[in-house]
């Protein structure tokens, strides 16, 4: 199975014929990746209506050969002064670029691009990128197996009063490694005791003692796509209260589950599980939003605060609802989910029974 390069080309023309531009430009190294499938440090991809061109340095030119196909390889040190030359050919007057690039590159391109009109683009490749292919959804399914697969086995690597969280987050690191990932999806999370309270508490030399929760929180790269995983556990013994409190949580990260489906406003996704921690008293509790899409980056749309928005098939997306008692403890699970047109496939499998060690 491979990506879908050709739709991904028609989606782009369709998106310069929206938008009313002759070309656009593409710095962004994940979009770079996501049209070409070249992965690299020097990437430049110009989109016109006559042609795609992709433009790298010597270092990678051998490299861009193998991978790229349907584009004009370009060898270049100044890509800007080989876009100007290409625009000025193909008569390109009219360029969209994308807006998060730095203000000293835009006056680099007002200087190099003379007689043309450079409007910046929000959006132009997300909203491409937004809808994963089968190619796409296979890969974040297999991130999800790697950490599932961790997650179990660091089950047995904890220690009661001996282990600390560092320890514990570098075993994570290395066993996701182990099984395939190719790298970590962001800085691994474990959070114990007081700390399980700070939904991004980064894992410290603390040890983690007996009668505390455990929040544990990462994700790994699998051919360029993340997963994102979150379960809670308890050490020794578990109180009613943190059983109540996990119940909760865990009813909420269900709730979402049998209800989410194509359709369904980005309020309602919200609400299926924001309500159920509302009704039991936990509202204020809740700190964060219930989730955001993942794909080649850990964050990416869908962000759920554009209420009005619809969820579309093909999106994948975290539900990871959680409660925070400030200074005792917290609990958070997360799970990726597939949206489907009759509603959602769960990626992450890893068990979300509450855990005692």
């Amino acid at each position: 199975m491979q990506p879908d390069f050709p739709k991904r080309f028609l989606n782009c023309q369709e998106q310069l014929q929206k938008r009313q531009l002759d070309g656009f430009l593409v710095t962004n190294l994940t979009n770079c990746y996501y049209l070409t499938g070249f992965f690299g440090t020097a990437a430049t991809v110009l989109l016109t209506a006559k042609r795609r061109v992709f433009i790298t340095d010597a270092r990678y030119t051998l490299l861009a050969k193998a991978s790229v196909s349907g584009f004009d390889i370009i060898e270049s040190r100044t890509p800007l002064k080989t876009v100007a030359e290409i625009l000025q050919a193909d008569q390109v007057t009219c360029l969209g670029f994308e807006d998060q690039v730095s203000f000293a590159f835009y006056q680099a391109m007002q200087a190099t691009f003379t007689g043309v009109t450079l409007l910046a683009q929000s959006g132009f490749v997300e909203e491409l990128r937004l809808i994963k292919d089968d190619y796409e959804i296979a890969q974040i399914g297999q991130a999800c197996a790697i950490s599932d697969k961790a997650f179990l086995d660091v089950l047995d690597f904890i220690k009661p009063n001996q282990t600390t969280e560092l320890q514990v987050a570098n075993f994570l690191d290395f066993r996701m490694r182990d099984y395939g990932a190719s790298g970590l999806s962001f800085e691994t999370i474990v959070a114990s005791g007081y700390r399980s309270a700070m939904p991004h508490g980064r894992a410290t030399h603390k040890v983690i003692a007996s009668g505390e929760t455990v929040t544990l929180d990462f994700g790994c790269y699998y051919n360029h796509y993340v997963s994102d995983m979150t379960r809670t556990i308890h050490i020794g013994q578990v109180t009613d209260q943190e059983r109540e409190l996990y119940q909760q949580v865990l009813k909420a990260n269900q709730s979402l589950i049998e209800q989410a489906q194509a359709g369904m406003t980005y309020g309602a996704f919200d609400a299926a599980a924001r309500d159920v921690i509302v009704q039991a008293g936990y509202g204020d509790q809740f700190t964060h939003g219930i989730g955001h899409g993942i794909g080649l980056d850990i964050h990416e749309d869908p962000f759920f605060n554009h209420h009005a928005k619809k969820l579309q098939a093909g999106m994948v997306v975290t539900d990871e609802p959680g409660i925070y008692l400030d200074g005792a403890y917290g609990v958070r699970i997360e799970d990726d989910l597939v949206i489907t047109k009759e509603g959602c496939q769960v990626l992450t499998l890893a068990p979300k029974e509450l855990i005692v060690l």
